[in-house]
């Protein structure tokens, strides 16, 4: 059985006049491992879904995992709404690019400017992808979030729980 690597952590970078930023390294080895393409030398490509106007951050899919994504939509109804609505939200709503030499990406202006990023990005993994945030932005929204549904739980609550509901 073959090893699946995930993304795991989170990190806060710099990020240049030009938009370029470092990602993290545990990333990359996830990116390289995600590239069908990939060896050695070779910079690995991934894709990034900005989506709508309503999503304030950048999700990160490595080239097989969007593969996947592609193929079920794929397998929907050619004219069906929602089949439209994915097709926008990850095929056109997003670009394939890739990481330098040097271990950093270029977010392009478009869309710094769209999720309001200027001097620093902050990564967070999401196990299958990982997503870039402004960082305040991160704070105000998915951190708070998350804190506040941690507060509605009992004090001796284990998150380990969840996971023996797994399928539920």
């Amino acid at each position: 059985m073959s090893r699946r690597l995930r993304f795991r952590g989170e990190s806060r970078h710099k990020v240049d006049g030009k938009g370029r930023v470092s990602i993290p390294a545990s990333f990359r080895r996830v990116l390289e491992a995600g590239d069908p393409d990939w060896t050695d030398g070779l910079s690995p490509n991934f894709v990034i879904v900005y989506g709508d106007h309503r999503r304030k951050f950048l999700e990160c899919f490595t080239i097989l995992e969007m593969e996947q994504v592609e193929e079920k939509i794929a397998r929907m109804p050619r004219a069906s709404q929602k089949r439209k609505l994915l097709e926008r939200l990850y095929s056109t709503q997003s670009i394939t690019t890739s990481v330098d030499e040097t271990g950093r990406i270029v977010i392009p202006a478009k869309l710094r400017d769209k999720i309001g990023i200027t001097s620093e990005a902050y990564f967070a993994s999401n196990l299958d992808t990982f997503q870039i945030w402004e960082p305040a932005t991160y704070e105000a929204e998915e951190l708070a979030k998350m804190e506040e549904e941690l507060d509605d739980l009992p004090d001796d609550f284990d998150p380990a729980m969840f996971l023996d509901d797994e399928g539920a």
